[in-house]
């Protein structure tokens, strides 16, 4: 079979030490879901025809975000095809006939009350692997509505490979002198403010917080803006001047920025709880410090600092002691090394650099080994997806400035925006259910 000819093996439940049995509804703790195949082979997956509506359907979303997620390949089949493929309730799949068409899994779709149940099918195992149910809202077609398909999308990336898919998430940039935001898959973008710049746009954990610098008569403060209700503050501790590039920690605690001081700038925190003072981090003496980046368990930070007569990225504690110098320095060298991003499963740092132009760099924590992503255009400003494999950066490569989307892995491009003059991209982490705990228990079908 095609399937077994590529290397796939039995969709299963693994522990990590071996192949075990178990319910396809439910999944015992330390139990992984997801495919056994061979290295660097990506499992082909057919999505079955969910319903016959005009737009951008269940199924062409789904399809869209496992083809995005760069871990599986999706073999797109012809829906009228596939109907006809479709058993009738109670029959079962012509495995035989989709691991011929190249499938090791089947996705399957279908209306319940409230939502939608996805069920993913072993091919080669000839059974249902996982089946659960998806509360969505009842407004088809709305932002809120889209992000629990991908949240839908993700889970069945997950049940599938093992590893959560990144499609529920959004990438905040900057167009003009305004910050937008911006769904995965490039769909739902909007204006988030109006007037005075803004730069510098970075996401709260929560996902329904942001901060960016804003510039007024007496220079750049830091503002926190609630996505929700749509409130602003300006946080107390950003006097007259230069405040830029802020970031939050892990935790959602602390809120660290570059500030001008002695000359130059330096990084500070503040509390959440008392934004009113700021306690300095970085000691640069009269360079500029900025961009910081939090470690994922919030302990350290990346930053980009000019102290050696050019910029390079650091990274410290997160109190500014032990400073360690990360990118390799050359005497009397011309390199800029700046905008470093620390990825969610913490391995990695990007960042850009002078390579022909700037382009987008990854260095492995373990060894220092660097790895370039780009070589065309000018590509700024990298910012990870929340599966740490996927960056959106800043790039000139289609003639103007627009937010492109990297595999880390694979190298595979994709253009996010399309209107021109977009950058300062920062991903959000994995966004939460739009709908609250009430809303999916009376919604989540039977």
């Amino acid at each position: 079979m095609i399937a077994r000819a590529l290397g796939v093996g039995a969709l299963s439940l693994l522990f990590l030490g071996g192949a075990v049995a178990a319910s396809a509804q439910d999944t015992p703790r330390g139990v992984r879901i997801g495919l056994s195949y061979g290295a660097g082979v990506k499992p082909g997956v057919i999505v079955m025809p969910v319903e016959p509506l005009p737009g951008d359907s269940i199924r062409t979303i789904v399809q869209r975000d496992l083809d995005y997620g760069d871990r599986v390949t999706v073999i797109a089949l012809d829906s009228a095809a596939l109907r006809g493929l479709t058993p009738a309730a109670g029959r079962r799949f012509n495995y035989p006939l989709f691991s011929r068409l190249g499938a090791a899994a089947i996705v399957r779709i279908t209306p319940v009350a409230g939502g939608y149940r996805a069920e993913v099918h072993d091919v080669v195992a000839r059974k249902v692997l996982r089946s659960d149910a998806f509360a969505l809202p009842s407004t088809r077609g709305s932002g809120d509505w889209r992000m629990e398909v991908h949240g839908m999308a993700d889970e069945i990336e997950r049940w599938i490979t093992g590893v959560r898919g990144m499609s529920r998430s959004r990438v905040l940039f900057v167009r003009g002198s305004d910050v937008w935001v911006v769904d995965s898959d490039g769909a739902n973008q909007r204006q988030l403010t109006r007037g005075a710049l803004t730069m510098s746009p970075a996401w709260h954990p929560n996902g329904k917080l942001i901060a960016y610098s804003r510039y007024g008569a007496a220079g750049t403060r830091i503002e926190l803006h609630d996505l929700e209700t749509g409130a602003r503050r300006v946080v107390r501790a950003t006097p007259e001047g230069l405040n830029i590039t802020p970031a939050f920690s892990p935790d959602g605690q602390q809120l660290v920025w570059a500030t001008n001081r002695e000359g130059g700038t330096e990084i500070v925190s503040a509390s959440l709880a008392n934004l009113a003072s700021a306690r300095r981090v970085t000691v640069g003496r009269g360079t500029d410090n900025t961009s910081p980046s939090f470690s994922p368990d919030g302990r350290r930070i990346a930053f980009m600092s000019g102290r050696a007569g050019q910029p390079e990225v650091y990274i410290s504690d997160s109190d500014g002691t032990n400073v360690q110098l990360l990118t390799e320095f050359t005497l009397g060298g011309t390199s800029y090394r700046a905008s470093p991003a620390w990825s969610p499963d913490g391995r990695l740092i990007a960042y850009q650099a002078t390579a022909g132009g700037f382009q987008i760099m990854v260095l492995n924590l373990r060894d220092r080994a660097v790895k370039q992503l780009t070589s065309e255009g000018v590509n700024e400003d990298p910012s990870w997806a929340p599966d740490g494999r996927h960056l959106v950066f800043t790039s000139s490569r289609s003639g103007v400035k627009q937010l492109w989307i990297i595999d880390s892995e694979s190298g595979r491009l994709r253009q996010l925006t399309h209107a021109a003059g977009a950058r300062l991209a920062d991903w959000s982490p994995y966004l939460a259910p739009t709908l609250s705990n009430d809303q999916n228990a009376a919604n989540t079908p039977d």
